[in-house]
């Protein structure tokens, strides 16, 4: 059946009329999604021309552990904003320092805030494959899967595969130059932005960002925002463009169990001295059943996935047959009905244990304690404190003492099952609504930009140090990753493929072009 409405437009008048808005330049046929490279066509070559300014950036050491070097990369952003025309300001703390830019405000404009980070992880160079992990070098992979050092003038003619190797590549020093990047872009056309735009840098977030709560707390007027956009992390695996919307946050535990005042030798005591890692064994078996769930009583309460969510989950891709032989694992845990699902709840790990000796250093003894480092990471739904004491309620019920402190003589003498506990909070979760004015505005930018809809991530198991922003601000975050999936994030031979790094300045390009509706 023909509509009325096809009728009518396939009448030779009305299309008359069409063709001629057309040519006059009334009617714009991209005006759903107006295409970014006729728009812009000096993307490509601010994009090479951007390598310099990134290879500077990443030529400066930026463990936050070593103050000179860090507020060298302080310095170094105060001259690429000032270049920029932004004005900026240091937010001085008990650490480094956070520096604040922003471009002039228009008092009827919406407000985006953007958080960059400038910090990295500490190196180990010899585990390195170049000099130095400070000297950035241009590599590209041959068919055997190794890496070969290319001269770095080559990248004036950069393919799409090629790598760069250098400490914050990707980990956030890539994500900051394609902001910069994008702003030049603009600013060489005289494009105006369609928001007020400021931005806060964080010099020690691989630290945990220690001093950004108060910060934040004490600078809220400054801060002030209508949306948080946070570029940083990798995007998902499909190398699609990426929203995420929110992130877990992490508590820690220590906990440490007891046997002899001092290692005894095992001929002598085995079989009369209690040794403590059965003990700690004890209270790990008991945390969680054959299947990964956690046992602990009410670890789950306040956690449900309606039907929606479970279908904006399963619209993520993903193959879980392929996670698991990559990963050479035969079941995943069954917290979730998919790694999605699992990513939801929150999570109860053990990430290290210690007592005795092993390996070469290995000896007969009866270690005189054993230790755990647990972490646990949380949703929004969470109250770390609560999960926290579920935990230590569980333990009790268990029928283990438990203190706060290196036990006493009294308290050794006094109780066989004892176990000392201590916790720390690091920030909460945040998630931000899918389909609220934020999500809706950024998927409409990623769609003009890209023509396609973006991999929408409810929730990143990762932990970033931004909730004081949505809690203390209480903004809206939705964040942007750009780096690639396999970017050795944190650890060595750290790199940034090209292809994302151009694909990146596109995509932060088309958030700042794209107006926020009110």
């Amino acid at each position: 059946m023909i509509s009325t409405n096809q009728l009518i437009y396939n009448s030779p008048s009305v299309k008359s009329w069409i063709l001629l808005f057309v040519l006059l330049g009334f009617f714009n046929p991209f005006v759903m999604g107006q295409n970014l490279v006729e728009r812009f066509p000096q993307i490509d070559s601010f994009t090479t021309a951007s390598f310099k300014e990134l290879q500077e950036v990443l030529s400066i050491p930026n463990d936050a552990n070593f103050p000179t070097d860090i507020e060298k990369n302080i310095q170094w952003a105060e001259r690429a904003f000032k270049r920029r025309r932004f004005v900026s300001r240091r937010i001085e703390t008990k650490g480094a320092p956070l520096l604040m830019a922003s471009l002039p405000f228009k008092e009827d404009l919406p407000t985006v805030l953007v958080y960059l980070q400038m910090d990295g992880q500490p190196v180990d160079p010899s585990k390195w494959f170049q000099p130095d992990p400070f000297v950035p070098v241009l590599k590209k992979e041959h068919s055997n899967g190794n890496w070969e050092i290319i001269p770095w003038e080559s990248i004036e003619q950069y393919e799409e595969d090629w790598r760069i190797f250098a400490r914050a590549a990707s980990d956030a020093k890539g994500p900051v130059m394609m902001f910069l990047t994008a702003i030049d872009i603009m600013q060489s056309k005289n494009t105006s932005i369609p928001y007020n735009l400021k931005v806060i840098c964080d010099f020690e977030e691989e630290m945990g960002s220690p001093n950004l709560p108060e910060a934040v707390e004490q600078n809220r007027s400054l801060l002030a925002s209508d949306i948080l956009l946070i570029f940083d992390g990798p995007m998902h695996p499909s190398n699609k463009p990426t929203l995420y919307f929110g992130a877990r946050g992490i508590a820690t535990m220590q906990m440490t169990t007891y046997g002899a005042i001092k290692p005894q030798h095992s001929g002598h005591y085995g079989n009369y001295i209690p040794n403590p890692v059965f003990k700690l064994a004890n209270i790990l078996s008991s945390l969680k059943d054959k299947e990964g769930k956690v046992l602990v009583e009410g670890f789950y309460d306040g956690i449900e996935l309606d039907k929606a969510t479970k279908d904006i989950l399963a619209a993520i891709p993903q193959d879980e047959g392929k996670m698991l032989e990559d990963l050479q694992i035969a079941v995943s845990e069954k917290v979730g009905d998919n790694y999605q699902e699992a990513l939801q709840f929150p999570s109860l790990n053990v990430r290290g244990m210690q007592s005795g000796w092993i390996n070469e250093s290995v000896r007969t003894i009866i270690p005189d304690q054993a230790r755990a480092e647990i972490d646990i990471r949380l949703v929004k739904e969470s109250d770390p404190e609560r999960l926290i004491q579920l935990i230590i309620n569980h333990i009790e019920e268990l029928g283990y003492r438990v203190i706060s402190k290196e036990p006493t003589e009294e308290e050794r003498m006094k109780y066989n099952e004892l176990v000392t506990i201590t916790s720390e909070i690091s920030y909460q979760s945040f998630r931000t609504e899918i389909n609220s004015p934020a999500g809706n505005w950024l998927r409409r930018a990623v769609q003009k930009t890209f023509g396609k809809d973006p991999i929408l991530i409810r929730l990143m198991g990762g932990s970033i140090p931004i909730s004081p922003f949505v809690n203390a601000l209480k903004v809206p975050a939705v964040g942007i990753p750009t780096v690639n999936m396999d970017n050795n994030q944190h650890s060595p031979n750290e790199n940034l493929r090209l292809g994302n790094y151009q694909e990146g300045v596109k995509m932060v390009l088309g958030i700042l072009s794209e107006p926020i509706s009110k």
